[in-house]
Formats: structure tokens, C-alpha cells, sequence
């Protein structure tokens, strides 16, 4: 992504969210405030009409993993963690729906990209939430944590970080520095979504995979981390998390669908969950 230029892909991320909210599975993940920070762009039913197989299944993903992420936010806020960390936020509207009125929420962005988020507020006449930081960070060139750290984050307690969408455009060196980072602070937790290899993805997760990924390079963007989800685990076990949930497509279709789980399916879409418990 170019330094003075909003996310791309951030905007046909917001745009699926905001079409889902017209769909027939629009219990999924609810989102009242989709359409009205797009603005002008945003998505009428009509497009809904015209979604193809391809698209529908990554709108329905991106849907359910911000529903899963946010069912695992309920949960840490039970045992009692008040701090989210939304890294790469895009135009995510958690914190204007943000329900625990004892919640800080840190949003992380790059700069254009955020600034760009925040006009989207501004233009919708919505009003930028009282319990909302806003760090705007180059991951690729900057730690998360140092801006974090000037915004108030209390890095000796647990935080609860989301962070979706953005681990297949970062090299692996800064999502393991992230990760690293994070599993530093005993009782955090992180959600985030991955991508599997083409060679491990059955023939249909290699066609999906060539077609989003020629999508997002075509916006600038290109995916290019890749992960086998053994090798992940281990890698996230020895920087110290001990509890790891590592959903595929057909898990979390299973779970909301309350279908069988297919046996031999993989797309190679993934949503996980890693948290170091002591």
C-alpha cells in the first residue's frame, strides 16, 4: 500500500460488511452503522442480486469472523480484560458499537488509512466515540507497541486484540514481532484470520485463492504470508500461548450452520484464536 493512500482493500472489506447487512444470513453479524460510514459508497441490495459463488463465500467469512471475534471479546471481558486493541482497523465499526461502556478501544492504522476512517465518521455526522484511541502506525516500519504505549495502553494488563484482515498483506517478520509483542502481556489474546497455501488448499480453496488474491494484487495490495496451520501452532507455542483455537471454512460454517463439519474440504481460510493464559 502506498504511504499517502487509503486502503484499498480496506474499503471492499467494509463495502462486503455493509452488503451482508442485506443479506438472508444478516443475523450472522449485525452492524447498523456498515452503510453509513461508506457513504456514497456504499453497496445497494441490487449488488447483493448479482454476487457470485466466489464473493459470497468471502463476504460470508468476512462476516463470521468478525462475529467470532467479537463473540471471544464477550468472553475476556467476563474474566474482566478493558482494553481492545483493533489493530489494522480499516473502517471497522466496533468501537462505535462498542457495548462495555468500561472498555478502552485502541484502534491501530496506518496513517492515511485511518484519517481516512475518521472523515468517513465525520462525513456520516456520527461522532468519533469518547472511549476510542486513535494510533495511526506503519506495521511494516513501526512497532505497534510504541504507539500504543504514548496512547495509554497499560501493557501490564491483558488486552484483547482484534486484528482481521490484515495478516496475509504483512512479511512475516512483522507479524511475528506483533505477535511476540503480544504474547508478552500475560492474559492477552489475539484474533486473527490466515491464509493456508495453495498445495494444501483442496481444488476449489485453489481457485478462490487465485482469485482474491488477483483482486488484492490488482488493488496494490498483494497477500503474501502464507501459513500451514501445524507449523503455526508450534510457532505460536513457543512464544508463549497456551491456549490456541484454529477454526477452517468448513469449522466455522459447521459451527454457525449447525451442519456436519465435511471431512475432506479446505478452502484454506482460517480464524484464530491464541491467548497466554499466565
Amino acid at each position: 500500500m502506498e504511504d499517502a493512500k487509503s486502503s484499498r482493500t480496506a474499503l471492499g472489506v467494509a463495502r462486503m460488511r455493509a452488503l451482508h447487512q442485506f443479506s438472508q444470513q444478516a443475523a450472522l453479524f449485525r452492524d447498523p452503522y456498515a452503510s453509513a460510514i461508506l457513504g456514497d459508497a456504499a453497496p445497494t441490495v441490487q449488488e447483493l442480486e448479482q454476487e457470485g459463488e466466489r464473493s459470497r463465500r468471502m463476504r460470508l467469512f468476512v462476516a463470521a469472523r468478525a462475529r467470532l471475534a467479537e463473540d471471544w471479546l464477550a468472553a475476556a471481558v467476563r474474566r474482566g480484560v478493558q482494553q481492545v486493541v483493533v489493530l489494522g482497523a480499516g473502517l471497522d465499526t466496533f468501537s462505535l458499537r462498542n457495548p462495555y461502556p468500561d472498555v478502552a478501544v485502541f484502534e491501530v492504522d496506518h496513517p492515511a488509512t485511518q484519517a481516512w476512517k475518521r472523515k468517513c465518521i465525520a462525513d456520516a455526522g456520527l461522532a468519533e466515540p469518547r472511549a476510542t484511541m486513535f494510533v495511526p502506525v506503519n506495521f511494516e516500519r513501526q512497532r505497534p507497541a510504541d504507539g500504543l504505549a504514548s496512547a495509554g495502553l497499560r501493557q501490564t494488563e491483558p488486552s484483547f486484540f482484534i486484528w482481521l484482515g490484515v495478516v496475509p498483506y504483512l512479511s512475516q517478520d512483522a507479524i511475528f514481532s506483533t505477535l511476540s509483542w503480544i504474547a508478552g502481556m500475560p492474559g492477552s489474546e489475539v484474533v486473527f484470520d490466515y491464509s493456508e497455501p495453495a498445495e494444501n488448499r483442496d481444488a476449489a480453496g485453489q481457485a478462490a485463492l487465485s482469485f482474491h488474491a488477483a483482486r488484492v494484487a490488482a488493488a496494490g495490495e498483494p497477500w503474501i504470508s502464507f501459513f500451514v496451520p501445524a507449523a503455526l501452532a508450534q510457532s505460536l507455542r513457543e512464544l508463549g500461548f497456551d491456549e490456541i483455537e484454529d477454526l477452517e471454512s468448513s469449522d466455522i460454517a459447521a459451527r454457525f450452520s449447525r451442519t456436519p463439519k465435511a471431512e475432506t474440504r479446505n478452502s484454506g481460510g482460517h480464524i484464530l484464536r491464541a491467548r497466554r493464559s499466565t
